[in-house]
């Protein structure tokens, strides 16, 4: 029992730690006032998963641009006035401390007017994706229902963890 108790703490550790770095845009210079629609950043964003630990990194001229993070509604009407925070120095990393939306706008006049945005929506533990089917529920697993004994003597010592959706029992 120690040793899956151990396995366990092993596998929480390594979900943890995989957080990254994620260059805007998968490119330098991609914070910018995008050609088309299909050079979107928030097309990019769309397409792309950010988990909670991850970091944003952006890689622009510090001395003609900024990167701003602003409310849902400074983000929709281009405020750039009183943001939550702005960034000048050229090479701006931004850590996803939490599930939900993050909203980024330019700081440059008319830019965010012209696209220049981005939405990154990071998921939350229980719905991001680990690349292993979740586990059954209770209703899915066949085999008769085992009826609890009065005396408990038949019983086994167990816990239970849940790991971001998923569910093991060990006994």
């Amino acid at each position: 029992m120690a040793a899956v108790f151990s396995l366990v703490l092993l596998f929480l550790f390594l979900s943890i730690s995989e957080a990254t770095e994620i260059l805007v845009g998968g490119k330098e210079n991609a914070w910018k006032i995008p050609s088309s629609e299909s050079d979107s950043l928030n097309k990019w964003a769309g397409n792309s998963r950010f988990r909670i630990g991850d970091s944003l990194v952006w890689k622009y001229d510090g001395g003609k641009d900024s990167v701003l993070q602003v409310s849902k509604e400074a983000y929709a009407s281009c405020i750039t006035s009183d943001p939550i925070a702005e960034y000048k120095d050229g090479n701006t990393k931004f850590k996803l401390h939490k599930s939900g939306p993050f909203y980024f706008i330019s700081g440059a006049k008319g830019h965010c007017e012209q696209g220049q945005k981005l939405v990154v929506v990071v998921l939350s533990p229980r719905h991001s994706y680990t690349g292993i089917s979740p586990a059954p529920s209770p209703a899915e697993i066949e085999g008769p229902a085992v009826a609890p004994t009065s005396n408990g003597s038949g019983l086994k010592a167990g816990f239970l963890v849940t790991l971001w959706g998923l569910v093991l029992v060990v006994f």
